[in-house]
């Protein structure tokens, strides 16, 4: 069984399998990989609020599915003498604490990390697609009853949701995250998805795809959950998934939380 940073993290991408990644953002951020781990946090993102809370359950690696310092690949010169970097990365070193990205290969496990812990979320693991995992089928609701069903279910303060409110719908894409703007409008083009559901888009992409779907008579939506939100879960899932693999080292998650609201 792992006993150092560095060991958990291999245990996991021998878990994972395949090859690999010779290009990927999931690499180190902070920390000395051959510290005896004393704790893992498993998190959305690694805010300074979640760094304290891990620091406060004596985890030293914080596995994070998005980037630490603001931008993909978490490149710092640009944030040198910024206030709230500074802050960040001073509480990081004084904590000790190892930050691990663990995005390209959680999305790469089959199924796909992310999309199982949001699918058992929603409850709709019955209703999916076998052949098709983004698809689901689920009883008849309302556009309106749908998005308030996932928005209590993801937790979310906020979702923006396109589309006629009394529109009946069953037929369902699921895209947590932010796929990009051509995979999400290709879901939705599917002539059977009366529904698409994703973490964020912009708002001149998928969006207006959906009101010129509707100005052209076709029975379409979008509801966006946010990006934390939709994808939150699959982070709570790693801590399940991990448990097993790393023996009596404590696995907590610890979630982000949505952080907007509105007045």
């Amino acid at each position: 069984m792992p006993t150092t940073i560095q060991d958990v993290i291999d245990s996991i991408l021998s878990a994972i399998g395949g090859e690999r990644l010779q290009d990927t953002v999931d690499t180190f951020k902070t920390g000395d990989p051959s510290a005896t781990c004393t704790g893992i946090v498993t998190t959305f993102m690694a805010t300074l609020g979640v760094l304290r809370a891990a620091a406060e359950l004596g985890a030293n690696l914080v596995i994070t599915h998005e980037p630490t310092y603001y931008g993909h690949r978490d490149e710092t010169s640009w944030l040198e003498g910024d206030a709230v970097y500074e802050a960040k990365r001073r509480f990081i070193e004084e904590s000790g604490i190892a930050i691990w990205r663990f995005h390209d290969y959680w999305h790469r496990f089959d199924p796909d990390g992310i999309q199982a812990g949001v699918v058992a979320r929603l409850r709709w693991v019955r209703f999916q697609d076998p052949e098709a995992l983004h698809f689901f089928t689920i009883p008849q609701t309302t556009l309106s009853e749908l998005a308030s069903t996932v928005k209590a279910r993801l937790k979310a303060t906020v979702c923006r949701v396109t589309g006629r409110p009394d529109m009946a719908c069953s037929r369902l894409a699921l895209a947590p995250g932010a796929v990009g703007a051509e995979r999400q409008i290709k879901l939705l083009a599917v002539p059977e998805v009366q529904v698409l559901i994703v973490g964020e888009s912009p708002e001149w992409t998928a969006c207006e795809y959906v009101r010129d779907a509707l100005e052209a008579g076709m029975e379409k939506a979008l509801i966006q959950a946010g990006h934390c939100n939709s994808e939150e879960a699959g982070m709570e899932f790693l801590a399940e998934w991990l448990r097993p693999h790393v023996g009596k080292i404590e696995v907590s998650f610890v979630p982000a939380g949505d952080p907007f609201w509105t007045p």
